[in-house]
């Protein structure tokens, strides 16, 4: 099953900017995965259980890193990527 996940990471500290790069580009390393990026959250689109298993091992590298940090994933089963540009042409 293919899945679609927004997320918004909120490091609770001054410096927040190059936290949530260094997330982006872990994630973004797994060439199973698409990444959509924009300034309010990153979309992340593949298989469930790939997109899932590298969330959960790079969600707990950030906290173990930054414990005051504030995840927000939306989920759906179904991959979206395309979703906007189909139901526009």
């Amino acid at each position: 099953m293919r899945v679609s996940i927004d997320i918004s990471m909120y490091p609770l500290q001054e410096e927040y900017c190059q936290p949530i790069l260094d997330f982006i580009d872990r994630i973004g390393q797994n060439p199973h995965l698409k990444i959509e990026r924009n300034s309010m959250s990153t979309q992340v689109f593949g298989e469930y259980r790939t997109v899932m298993a590298e969330l959960n091992e790079e969600i707990l590298i950030a906290l173990e890193k930054l414990p005051q940090t504030v995840f927000v994933l939306k989920l759906i089963g179904t991959d979206r990527s395309r979703a906007v540009i189909d139901a526009c042409e």
